[in-house]
């Protein structure tokens, strides 16, 4: 049975390696200066030795940024109050919708800037919880800045 059993685990294991997909990072595209791209799009983000890639859907990639072009890396979160899930579960019960809209949702977003010669851009991405620290630390080590909080930005008219 062990043998049976080691044998499986050989076979299996390596076989769910090879379809196992690269190490990209989802993101969601909220918007910025890449062609044919919609706001909301769920995209690949790569971040390689000399440059960062975004590919959809597994084709070309949509944009090749190189790490030295890259000239800001920004980032920030959007915190709000879970009202829609309270009210729905307030309908069941009450104390539970109470407390759920006492709760908080946070979405993490980094924005890149670059200058490739005439070619200029920027874009904002919607990053996971879970990704979110290791993007930006890939992102600083690649390119040699430091992310900057957009929180902390004051914006003056």
């Amino acid at each position: 049975m062990k043998r049976l059993l080691a044998v499986l685990l050989s076979v299996v294991f390596p076989a769910s390696l090879i379809g196992a997909d690269d190490a990209g990072y989802k993101v969601v595209y909220d918007g910025g200066s890449v062609q044919g791209l919609k706001s909301g799009s769920d995209v690949k983000l790569y971040i390689d030795a000399n440059q960062v890639r975004f590919r959809k859907d597994k084709k070309s990639d949509l944009v090749t940024i190189p790490a030295s072009a890259i000239t800001e890396i920004s980032y920030g979160q959007d915190v709000h109050r879970r009202v829609g899930t309270a009210v729905a579960v307030g309908v069941f019960t009450l104390g539970l919708g109470a407390l759920t809209a006492l709760s908080k949702s946070k979405k993490h977003y980094i924005g890149i800037t670059w200058a490739n010669g005439s070619e200029k851009g920027g874009l904002a991405m919607q990053c996971d919880k879970r990704d979110y620290r290791g993007i930006l630390a890939g992102l600083e080590g690649v390119t040699g800045k430091k992310a900057v909080d957009s929180t902390t930005m004051t914006v003056k008219n």
